[in-house]
């Protein structure tokens, strides 16, 4: 989906985004759970946090509330800050609404995590191996260093642009500062990684917990991926090291602590606190269920066929089916008057096909569809308006026009009104965590899963279950349910 989306952007003119599913250092902003300070950071620290803090919990969904996965938090926070090397910091928790796995943290203490990623985590060391990463970035004051070598990275370019005549001198140039950059945040991360397995440690948590939280979210990445795989950083430049190279480094500083095994697991009691925890999409932003959308408060719902697979964000709602065919949904304001067959040749599909427009209706809605081609890219392309609305489907595809053809009239005459009674039944998906009986499977519990589909695939990744691993009684696990 990441390669072939960019593609059908600059085609069409639209803007989308992607899943980031490993812990990184970006700009945020919160309503924060604070951890009562001896004494606050520089000033300068607390003030770029401060300016950033708002623009992420914007960025993510605003703040999720939940109690009891805050006490969660603040009591690992504590005993992880404790056990520091500066533990007079002041640091601020924050969940994010978002279901995207992410983790983040600002100058000042500012520290993120989305319930996407809450979600994954299977015992209190897995949760403090994500935020001693992040407790790490803040006391290495990474983000200020890293924009010091960014600014820096940006002169050279500059001066590379402006001053050399030679093209080769210019590339190898820009080359140069662009590694510098890529190789310091490799070694933040490494860094962050380090250090925060010794915080882990040194407050009692399973050190082993960061290897195996990586594992889990490599898994996520491949299932969250519509085409079942996902992007490799193959390139040196890439800004992160490789999961596997993660894994290794994380498992030797582990080893300095024991042998696996040694630190006392609370499974059960934790997964205790995150019972109720909303999963997936937020429901100002709609619901995928499986290959259908609804969103209750636009009182609208469409489905896609096999093979697609919808994936909700903030800007649209993306589904691909192969690395080379992608689909985009969104929606925006018209005059009423407006038509579908007009509003699709008033000039905003870039390579649109002289006569394809046609008229056409989506449930006794009126609707329009249309043909583009951009380079090598074939585009079908569907309007139905709603009111004031226009709904836009967008199907793309590299080598031929006839599969998405099919597609758009399928997903075309899905597409209806939700009545007030469908929408007053939509509710969110929800982790409920449940206890484990006598002749319950794997496979028996991942079937009783609501609302999404690969149950048995989700339910192992939710539950940090490998192929060949079993459920006992007693032991608590955690289902999808609506």
């Amino acid at each position: 989906m990441r390669r072939i989306l960019p593609i059908l952007v600059l085609a069409l003119g639209l803007s989308g985004c992607q899943m980031t599913s490993v812990p990184a250092t970006v700009p945020a902003r919160v309503e924060p759970v604070a951890v009562t300070p001896k004494r606050l950071p520089s000033r300068v620290e607390e003030v770029i946090g401060e300016r950033e803090n708002p623009r992420v919990v914007a960025e993510f969904g605003g703040v999720y509330r939940n109690p009891q996965v805050e006490a969660a938090l603040v009591k690992v926070v504590s005993r992880l800050v404790a056990a520091s090397d500066d533990p007079s910091r002041h640091y601020k928790v924050t969940i994010l609404n978002s279901p995207v796995a992410n983790a983040f943290a600002l100058p000042g203490g500012y520290l993120y995590i989305t319930r996407g990623l809450l979600a994954l985590t299977n015992d209190s060391s897995e949760l403090a191996a994500v935020l001693s990463h992040e407790i790490a970035h803040v006391i290495a004051n990474h983000a200020v260093a890293r924009a010091r070598v960014i600014e820096q990275a940006d002169i050279v370019e500059k001066v590379a642009s402006d001053v050399l005549s030679d093209p080769v001198a210019q590339q190898s140039a820009r080359l140069r500062s662009r590694v510098t950059v890529a190789r310091f945040s490799q070694d933040q991360e490494v860094e962050a990684d380090r250090i925060g397995i010794m915080i882990a440690g040194r407050a009692g948590f399973d050190p082993f917990a960061a290897s195996r939280f990586l594992d889990s979210l490599e898994h996520y990445a491949e299932f969250r991926s519509a085409t079942g795989s996902r992007d490799e950083p193959k390139s040196f430049l890439a800004s992160h090291p490789t999961a596997l190279e993660r894994r290794e480094l994380a498992l030797r500083a582990a080893r300095q602590f024991g042998a696996p095994g040694t630190t006392p697991g609370d499974r059960n009691s934790y997964l205790a606190a995150l019972d109720g925890l909303v999963y997936g999409d937020d429901p100002g932003e709609g619901f995928v269920r499986g290959r259908e959308y609804l969103h209750p408060r636009l009182s609208i719902r469409f489905s896609v066929p096999e093979p697609y697979r919808l994936e909700n964000t903030k800007e649209a709602v993306l589904a691909a089916a192969g690395p080379n065919t992608a689909m985009r949904f969104d929606g925006v304001p018209v005059p009423a008057d407006t038509s579908p067959s007009d509003y699709l040749a008033s000039g905003w599909v870039n390579g649109l096909v002289d006569g394809s427009i046609r008229e056409t209706t989506a449930n006794g809605l009126p609707a329009a569809t249309a043909e583009a081609r951009a380079g090598d890219w074939f585009f079908r392309i569907g309007a139905v308006r709603v009111g004031s609305s226009m709904y836009r489907m967008i199907f793309a595809d590299r080598s031929s026009d006839e599969a998405i053809a099919a597609a758009l009239d399928e997903t075309l005459a899905s597409f209806r009104r939700l009545t007030p009674q469908d929408s007053a039944r939509l509710r969110p998906l929800t982790i409920e965590v449940v206890d484990v009986k006598p002749g319950d499977t794997v496979a028996s519990l991942a079937a009783r899963m609501q609302g999404t589909d690969r149950r048995l695939e989700l339910f192992r990744l939710l539950n940090g279950l490998g192929e060949q691993d079993v459920v006992s009684p007693g032991e608590k696990v955690k289902l999808v349910l609506e």
